[in-house]
């Protein structure tokens, strides 16, 4: 399944919101830095769907704060 995610780098907390169909926003307390933003986006996303880090790939948007993420099963 592919799904639409907003980024929010910096933030206190860790979470992850459905925003619509396949919309989700992620905050995560990294800062967009040498992908450490995109990994923990992963890591987050990962636990939200109950699958190992391994399952959850960035399809497209590696510098975008608009990403595309596949999920798999």
């Amino acid at each position: 399944m592919k799904i639409t995610v907003k980024i929010k780098p910096g933030s206190s907390r860790e979470k992850v919101e459905k925003a619509g169909e396949a919309d989700y926003s992620v905050r995560v307390t990294a800062r967009p830095v040498d992908g450490k933003a995109n990994e923990a986006a992963i890591k987050a996303l990962a636990g939200y769907f109950g699958v190992s880090r391994s399952k959850v790939t960035l399809v497209r948007g590696h510098t975008s704060k608009i990403k595309i993420f596949e999920i798999g099963c």
